[in-house]
């Protein structure tokens, strides 16, 4: 299987930086209100408000004899990795790992786009890819140690560094699946019904994760203001806009090129948090900067 993708444009990079400040945002967020929610029914709420939302434009995908309907399989297993599986996973991890174990595990994502793509989807991974994501890597390590090295030994694992890890396998499997196209043009290019029917069959997934948690565990849910608010945001943003463009960026440079991007997220994240403590951006901040950029540009060298 062969995947065509074109040279990195301003507009697809502005497409890719998108979702990482979002999800970013979501990192931050989904660790505010850990408490408040569980984190298996958090993404089950964030999904159903973001499915209502879209309903009234997307109604028609759910009907029976909806032209996305005989491609169920495959959005099957796309909801299972997106919708189910990732922020489900990312939402529990916050629970018990902190935010520097959670982003330095996410900074694998190169890591699994160009194994996967390798080992499944028979693509070629070359020298400048490898050098490109070594480069991304150490700007993002750069970040969690904030700029001393030593940091990084103090560093333990939990748990939900693994299911961190998972989760970052599960979006590499997703991205790439994006890129198999086997709709319609017309129908993939219509993004309002291509996630909706993410979403319906991605609350099969989560609806079961959601239903274990509550029959497992001492589930309950705190209802505040800020609650409402944090899933508002959550469904707008990291999840519709966040998916919506990476979709479309996915398409336009293919899923090795996409994934450095993702390695923007805890970048972001930290500089949020900076941001949040009225604080200036430090040196590694601009030095992180540049090594994740400049992993993105040399592999993305034609």
């Amino acid at each position: 299987m062969h995947f065509s993708a074109q040279a990195l444009t301003p507009r697809s990079a502005a497409l890719l930086l998108i979702p990482p400040l979002l999800w970013a945002g979501n990192v931050i967020v989904g660790r505010m209100i850990h408490a408040m929610i569980p984190p298996m029914t958090l993404n089950f709420v964030r999904w159903v408000l973001a499915g209502l939302l879209l309903l009234p434009f997307t109604y028609q995908v759910l009907r029976r004899h909806s032209p996305l309907w005989s491609h169920w399989k495959r959005y099957a297993v796309l909801s299972f990795l997106g919708v189910g599986c990732y922020n489900s996973l990312q939402y529990l991890a916050l629970q018990t790992s902190t935010p520097i174990n959670v982003t330095l595990v996410a900074s694998s994502n190169p890591v699994f786009m160009l194994g996967i793509g390798a080992l499944f989807f028979k693509q070629t991974v070359r020298k400048r890819q490898i050098v490109g994501a070594l480069l991304s890597i150490t700007g993002v390590l750069l970040v969690l140690c904030r700029g001393d090295w030593q940091a990084l030994l103090q560093v333990q694992l939990v748990m939900g560094d693994v299911f961190v890890l998972i989760a970052t396998a599960s979006w590499a499997g997703y991205s790439w699946l994006l890129a198999k196209t086997t709709e319609p043009t017309e129908v993939r290019n219509d993004w309002a019904n291509f996630l909706m029917a993410q979403i319906a069959l991605g609350l099969v997934w989560s609806g079961l994760f959601t239903a274990g948690e509550w029959a497992i565990t001492d589930a309950h849910i705190l209802w505040s203001w800020p609650l409402v608010a944090a899933l508002v945001f959550v469904a707008v943003g990291p999840a519709m806009l966040a998916y919506r463009c990476w979709g479309l960026g996915v398409q336009q440079v293919g899923p090795n090129i996409a994934g450095f991007f993702a390695n923007l997220t805890p970048l972001f994240a930290a500089l949020l948090s900076v941001l949040t403590l009225g604080e200036l951006p430090a040196w590694y901040h601009m030095a992180a900067f540049a090594l994740i950029v400049g992993g993105i540009v040399v592999s993305s060298r034609r």
